[in-house]
């Protein structure tokens, strides 16, 4: 009995030249095997002139490809059938200018950064391994070095002595540079603009209620990669996240809502694995939950439930991850989303999702701030000042107002009405009781003022 169609076999009842396209998708890929003379229910059907193919079929192979194939004639039946078997190549192979690669029971044509993708992993280098003609020593920022060093050395994974390296030394130590260019990695990491040279190379964020469409604002993150992280969490911070405030006796506690060091993971996961040939990574900030998305394809035979278990790590672009590493970023390739789901876990917050979708790796994380739509029982206490030895009760609703209302100094009863959920009343009074309790006062006019944050 045959085995099914697969990955490495295809069937077909009688030979025609257009399957050289299989032979070379075979080629590019792992290699596999053409039965002639079977049908799709893995019947022996029989091939006429079977002695003639024996002949032609190894020659075309050669002629058009430029690679030998084992070709077997078989007999079962009464019948011939002929075997194409085919080794993996390790140059790209084309047929007649067009690449081709099985992938699944499917034959597809290569184009644009599909085949760049192809062409560079046959050569064994990877996108941002690739030297960039354009870029020179001065387009990189020594204040980006000076970061990058800091941080591998606190980290334990550079020498002290590296601190006074200059920026050719260490892009050197890295292997960012070849022959006294600069690779894309280089540029990514270091460079002062980045974006003059590569388009997508920034980070999307936008505040979201419930959907897409509702978009509240939105801000894009610029510059270097190394520093792209501390700037995407400065900007969560300021005006995306909530900081919940207590009290350990007299001093102020503001931890995120979320787990800072898982969040930080996944920021550093979607820039490591981005494919820097394709769109923006892109962050949504939901009323519930955060979407994070980067663009690239999860390593060929990787699922979702690979990343969820101990995995062999692959990285796409290996000389960012190394800086990454070096930096003190990531502790060992290959344990981000362990990390990750531990650190949800731990804060005691249901596991962030993963999926494999538009042509990149999506992570939806559950936010830990207060539900405001849910009836409020719980209370968080505060220590108003050392005189007044009393606490002030504040509800989760106003909490999350006051939050708000710190995070943006002018925000308008509509915008908190369509993030909380809540009535217009609903926010009057929540206003209002924090007006009563000394949190908050009004500057200026209803209409053109501010709001101002006390300071006990």
């Amino acid at each position: 009995m045959f085995q099914e169609e697969s990955q490495n076999i295809e069937y077909k009842e009688s030979w025609k030249d257009e399957y050289l396209k299989w032979i070379c998708g075979f080629a590019n890929a792992h290699g596999g095997k053409i039965f002639i003379g079977i049908n799709d229910e893995r019947k022996v059907v029989g091939i006429k002139h079977s002695k003639q193919l024996m002949e032609d079929i190894p020659n075309k192979i050669v002629t058009t490809l430029g690679i030998v194939a084992d070709v077997n004639l078989h007999h079962q039946d009464n019948f011939d059938y002929i075997e194409i078997c085919i080794e993996p190549s390790n140059i790209p192979i084309a047929y007649k200018g067009i690449y081709h690669y099985r992938s699944g029971s499917t034959k597809q044509e290569l184009k644009g950064a599909a085949l760049q993708h192809f062409i560079l992993k046959k050569m064994g280098r990877s996108w941002d391994d690739i030297i960039n003609e354009r870029a020179k020593i001065d387009d990189i920022d020594p204040k980006a070095i000076k970061y990058f060093l800091r941080k591998a050395v606190d980290a334990e994974r550079m020498p002290v002595e590296s601190l006074n390296d200059t920026p050719e030394e260490v892009l050197d130590n890295l292997h960012l540079i070849e022959d006294g260019k600069l690779k894309n990695a280089a540029i990514l990491l270091f460079g002062k603009e980045p974006a003059r040279f590569f388009t997508c190379a920034d980070f999307r964020l936008g505040r979201f209620i419930q959907d897409d469409t509702d978009l509240i604002f939105q801000d894009i993150v610029e510059g270097n990669i190394i520093q792209m992280a501390d700037r995407v969490m400065e900007t969560l911070k300021s005006k995306y996240l909530i900081s919940p405030i207590h009290y350990e006796g007299m001093q102020r506690i503001e931890p995120l809502e979320i787990p800072e060091k898982a969040l930080r993971e996944a920021i550093y996961n979607a820039i490591i694995h981005k494919d820097y040939t394709g769109v923006q990574i892109q962050m949504k900030v939901f009323n519930d939950h955060i979407w994070l998305w980067n663009d690239g394809n999860l390593p060929e035979n990787y699922t979702v439930e690979t990343l969820l278990h101990k995995h062999t790590s692959k990285p796409r672009n290996l000389n960012i991850a190394n800086a990454f590493y070096k930096a003190g970023f990531i502790e060992s390739w290959g344990r981000g989303i362990g990390i990750i789901q531990a650190g949800f876990k731990n804060a005691g917050l249901s596991a962030p999702k993963l999926e494999a979708t538009m042509g990149g790796v999506l992570i939806v994380m559950p936010r830990g701030c207060p539900n405001v739509n849910e009836t409020v029982n719980e209370t968080v206490n505060e220590t108003v000042n050392e005189t007044v030895n009393k606490t002030v009760k504040i509800s989760k609703s106003e909490a999350c107002v006051l939050d708000l209302i710190q995070n943006d100094n002018a925000i308008t009863y509509q915008t908190l009405m369509k993030v909380t959920k809540l009535s217009r009343a609903t926010i009057a009074r929540i206003i209002k009781k924090l007006q009563d309790k000394g949190f908050i006062h009004r500057i200026g006019s209803d209409k053109n003022g501010i709001w101002e944050i006390s300071n006990k």
